[in-house]
């Protein structure tokens, strides 16, 4: 935005947009420009500037009957007060219907975009085909390329980054590496500077998913442990029951008899002022990491993964664990609510992955995981809770970190009880989110019981998570005492919220730059999740999953008083240039024609519906 534009007008009801004046050389004002407008003008604006001079067409084509002036019309007849209640009780039970999550959203699998695909054998080059006869994908090349869908650009990310592509002609930019003869291309100097370097770490191996799923994996570590609880438990029983033996004893049993230290000394993290990278559902995937990690994230965690499908061997619960070679400070995220299967876990992730702490999540609010006992659930059960963190710190060599929140009903904080226990429990790091359960994401994160609960966890580090979405934000949130802090929504809606934290500065990112961002993150999901139809398909679905937030984003160059707040929803506004305009749109057609910019054009039968109704407006 050029420095002659600055903003004059008084902010309207609505909002605190949008607004600005271009002023002349002078100093005089040459124009002022308003940019909201209404919801039928903006979607008209985007829908005519996308399919051409379709709105001028039908607009002459009108009848005389249709063009004829409203206000002759005769007004409506006066609604009786029964037929009013009725409307009211409709509008309130569509409102009702229309907040929450799309519990039964459609779940089209990205397999099923493509009708039948290149056998694996003539892709890797491995010969004959074990299945011989009996395999359902095509085995000649021609009939193949005949009935594959057109290639979505001239040039292969994966070709030009690491000198060949794995997926061949499946690769849906397969021109780029394809000769005449139907051969694949590499590029010599590439592979051969990539060869030997594991680009990402923790994948489940096939061995590992057999052992798992034969329950041949043995957990000696937390047998031990678990062992301890048990016998504990018995002697409890014992006493109680007034069947105890008179054995010599030098002092009280305590904690310390129960659970031994490790003779080795766990790896030591220093937390300390760092900027943290939430675990976000679904859209905290590893090409989402690593866009921040550019921007300047310091800690990075993966999405939320269930401990009884690790120890299933579950493929795609695994593949939340996968860790980018660029992921300095790495930890994982589990959910349980048994201290046995969270212990078997826990030794699980130490033994065959790379992690530099273990958080357990004790702040999760959906019903699906409360219910059981486990996320916010673990919170009220506090023997259960001691007992899981404990066996956790028993078995592993890194840290354990725990995520909660202020409670599990709104006016009944209970953090602050559990922080002074935590320490006692071994715990290395807390991240508090200043919301209960009950209140999910309405009203605004309680920042001052946050620096309450710092000073309560005093030694110990306390991350304070809830509405950064600036670096003023941050400023303040760092006045209340805690150690550092945590973004999750604020680094959804503008991913580069890390670099203006740590620049203190507001950072107006042009649409040009955000397609950018967004084209980086279709490669590395191309990188992550494939080239082929099946990966390209992956990739747009979380692709849109993200923009279902990042639509959210005011430009800084048309606010009219700096920073936007998370919770202030902006009116409808046209942006500097037809881009930055589809970029703001709240409706899911935009975000498709915004993902077929970069992945070209969506399949025949695609279905996309937002995960969460708040997401996109009627």
């Amino acid at each position: 935005l050029s420095p002659a534009l600055c903003p004059v007008i008084p902010a309207p009801s609505r909002g605190h947009l949008i607004t600005w004046r271009n002023a002349g050389s002078c100093g005089e004002t040459s124009s002022t420009q308003t940019f909201i407008t209404t919801k039928d003008a903006f979607h008209g604006f985007l829908d005519s500037e996308w399919q051409g001079s379709k709105g001028e067409k039908s607009a002459e084509n009108e009848t005389p009957q249709e063009k004829k002036d409203p206000s002759v019309d005769e007004p409506e007849c006066k609604k009786s007060k029964l037929d009013h209640e009725d409307v009211k009780k409709t509008e309130k039970r569509d409102k009702k219907r229309f907040r929450g999550q799309n519990k039964s959203r459609p779940h089209i699998k990205p397999t099923t975009y493509e009708e039948k695909r290149l056998c694996l054998s003539v892709i890797q080059k491995n010969g004959e085909c074990k299945f011989g006869d009996k395999c359902i994908f095509y085995h000649d090349v021609a009939e193949y390329l005949a009935n594959k869908p057109a290639d979505i650009g001239e040039r292969c990310y994966l070709y030009d980054t690491f000198g060949k592509c794995e997926y061949g002609l499946a690769c849906r930019f397969a021109t780029a590496h394809t000769t005449a003869d139907f051969k694949t291309m590499e590029k010599a100097e590439l592979v051969k500077a990539y060869e030997g370097r594991t680009l990402v770490k923790n994948s489940l191996s096939k061995d590992l998913q057999y052992r798992l799923r034969k329950r041949s994996v043995t957990f000696k570590k937390s047998e031990e442990y678990l062992k301890m609880l048990s016998d504990n438990k018995d002697k409890k029983e014992q006493q109680s029951n007034g069947k105890t033996q008179n054995l010599k004893t030098v002092g009280p049993l305590t904690d310390a008899d129960v659970i031994k230290l490790r003779p080795c000394e766990k790896k030591k993290v220093d937390f300390k002022d760092k900027l943290y990278l939430a675990p976000l559902t679904t859209c905290g995937n590893l090409p989402f990491r690593r866009v921040c990690k550019r921007f300047g994230a310091d800690i990075t965690c993966g999405e939320m993964a269930m401990c009884t499908n690790l120890l299933q061997g579950h493929q795609s619960e695994w593949a939340l664990l996968k860790r980018h070679e660029s992921e300095d400070l790495f930890g994982v995220q589990v959910e349980g609510c048994f201290p046995d299967t969270m212990t078997r876990c826990a030794e699980l992730i130490n033994n065959y992955t790379d992690v530099d702490f273990v958080d357990i999540n004790s702040g999760c609010p959906i019903d699906l995981v409360y219910k059981k006992g486990g996320g916010c659930g673990l919170m009220t059960r506090t023997r259960k809770f001691e007992q899981i963190i404990k066996g956790m710190n028993y078995v592993l060599d890194v840290p354990v970190t725990v995520k909660i929140r202020t409670g599990v009903q709104e006016k009944s904080n209970i953090a602050h009880k559990l922080i002074g226990e935590m320490k006692n429990w071994g715990v290395s790091m807390v991240t508090l989110h200043g919301r209960s359960r009950e209140q999910r994401y309405t009203k605004l994160a309680d920042w001052d019981y946050i620096s309450t609960c710092a000073k309560l966890a005093d030694p110990v580090p306390l991350f304070g998570n809830g509405d950064i979405l600036s670096y003023e934000d941050a400023v303040k949130a760092k006045e209340t005492g805690v150690s550092g802090i945590m973004i999750a929504r604020g680094a959804l809606i503008k991913p580069w919220i890390f670099t203006e934290i740590k620049e203190s500065r507001h950072w107006d990112v042009s649409s040009s730059e955000r397609l950018d961002i967004l084209r980086d993150f279709t490669n590395f999901g191309l990188e992550h999740w494939g080239s082929d139809t099946r990966g390209v398909e992956k990739t747009r679905n979380f692709l849109l999953e993200w923009l279902s937030f990042m639509c959210r984003y005011i430009p800084v160059g048309l606010l009219e008083r700096v920073p936007q707040k998370i919770n202030e929803r902006p009116p409808y506004y046209m942006g500097r240039n037809y881009l930055e305009s589809l970029m703001a749109s709240q409706n899911v057609d935009d975000w498709i024609r915004i993902s077929e910019m970069l992945l070209g054009p969506v399949p025949k039968n695609f279905n996309f519906l937002p995960k969460h109704k708040a997401n996109s407006y009627k």
